[in-house]
């Protein structure tokens, strides 16, 4: 759940203003308002930006203040790279840029990183390109979690689907060309 549509009242907005700064249509936006979607973790920091709250006041119930506060709610997170949400890719850990994420997200930083997705198999999950993805580094997944995994030297986002004796990386995609 998301708090887009009670900031939007508050500050007297319209979703076609906040659909035309965010270059989307008029329909996504609302899907966001209306909880029907939830954005991606760089949407939402997006949309907190141009509606100038901070992003975890769009999650939760806390008080609905102004953008200007301490650098101390905050945390540095390292951009490692892309990974796939299609054919894997190469996974090089890189850090191409720090990016501050509210503390309210992450527990123990040093459990976390991001990672941008590249393709469409996990769109119907609301994870399209360019997404950034906010990752907890885990070694055990449990069935219907989102995972990146690492196949070789490649890295994917897919669903961890655990049958006992079989597991399955399983996408979630509109392409009809992404198969199991």
């Amino acid at each position: 759940m998301n708090r887009i549509k009670e900031v939007l009242e508050i500050k007297g907005i319209k979703q076609t203003w906040l659909a035309t700064k965010l270059n989307k249509s008029y329909n996504m936006v609302n899907s966001y308002v209306q909880n029907r979607r939830q954005p991606s973790l760089e949407m939402l920091f997006e949309i907190a930006n141009l509606l100038q709250v901070e992003a975890k006041e769009l999650l939760d119930a806390s008080p609905l203040v102004s953008k200007e506060s301490s650098s101390s709610d905050t945390v540095e997170i390292p951009l490692i790279g892309s990974v796939a949400c299609g054919l894997p890719i190469y996974a090089e850990e890189n850090i191409e840029a720090k990016i501050s994420i509210s503390k309210t997200l992450v527990k123990n930083v040093s459990d976390y990183f991001l990672l941008r997705a590249s393709g469409d198999s996990m769109n119907k999950k609301g994870i399209t390109s360019g997404d950034l993805l906010l990752i907890k580094q885990q070694q055990v997944a449990n069935h219907g979690d989102l995972v990146v995994a690492l196949i070789d030297d490649d890295a994917t986002v897919k669903e961890f689907i655990d049958n006992g004796d079989t597991i399955v990386l399983k996408p979630h995609s509109t392409n009809s060309n992404i198969n199991l």
